[in-house]
């Protein structure tokens, strides 16, 4: 099985890398030239590394990148400084997404390319009737107003659930949505839920990044895993 993973040298994105590596898969990756990878991943046999800029890519350079794929998993976010948080593209999670969609369609695959993408416990899944209290909804309104790259998560999002939806011959996705993301050395135990059980804003959880990346490697690699929760957007959590 091969993967394409964008935002491949983000700090979700490198531990997902190391994931699938471990499991014997192989891995495309498209990062910048100035991005910095461990040596371990760098110099991996079942790794072939894209140095360009995503958005940058012409359609046919990105239907080729995704030729032969069998997923597509994106690690995409916006870096938390000015520029990231207010600066262009403001919709790169959104556009990319898109873009790499359409590249997958464009090579009219015979089987469907699973794409899995890392979103937010903050966004609600609108496929489902999740319980959102008024102070999370006036406070949810007031972040999309000041911090673009939430806008962009619903908007990556969406563009899956209602422009591939659930029956598309070419494409199946699952959209993964941490609770607050911290860094630990190893992955812990971990919870799945299809809505989440907590406030994101309120009450939230903890979710360790590198559960994020075993998590997204067990919907790459494991049928079973991804026929539970292909077309949701599943919240997960650290347990605690």
């Amino acid at each position: 099985m091969t993967t394409l993973i964008v935002g491949a040298s983000g700090a979700t994105g490198r531990l997902l890398v190391e994931q699938l590596l471990n499991r014997g898969e192989l891995v495309k990756i498209i990062v910048r030239a100035e991005s910095n990878l461990p040596e371990t991943v760098n110099n991996h046999k079942n790794l072939s590394i894209i140095h360009a800029t995503l958005l940058d890519l012409s359609d046919a350079e990105m239907a080729q990148h995704v030729k032969g794929c069998d997923a597509v998993a994106s690690c995409l976010g916006h870096n938390m400084s000015l520029k990231g948080l207010y600066g262009h593209p403001r919709r790169l999670v959104t556009d990319a997404t898109r873009r790499l969609c359409q590249a997958i369609k464009a090579n009219k695959p015979q089987t469907p390319v699973k794409f899995v993408l890392m979103n937010t416990a903050g966004n609600s899944n609108r496929d489902l009737a999740e319980p959102v209290s008024f102070g999370q909804k006036f406070v949810t309104g007031l972040i999309r107003i000041l911090l673009p790259p939430h806008v962009d998560n619903e908007k990556a999002a969406d563009f899956l659930r209602t422009e591939i939806g659930q029956d598309d011959r070419e494409i199946e996705w699952a959209a993964i949505r941490p609770d607050t993301l911290n860094d630990v050395g190893k992955v812990t135990e971990y919870e799945i839920y299809p809505s989440p059980i907590r406030s994101a804003i309120f009450n939230p959880g903890t979710t360790s990044r590198i559960n994020v990346a075993h998590f997204m490697a067990e919907l790459i690699t494991n049928q079973a895993t991804w026929g539970k929760w292909k077309g949701q957007m599943p919240v997960i959590y650290n347990r605690e």
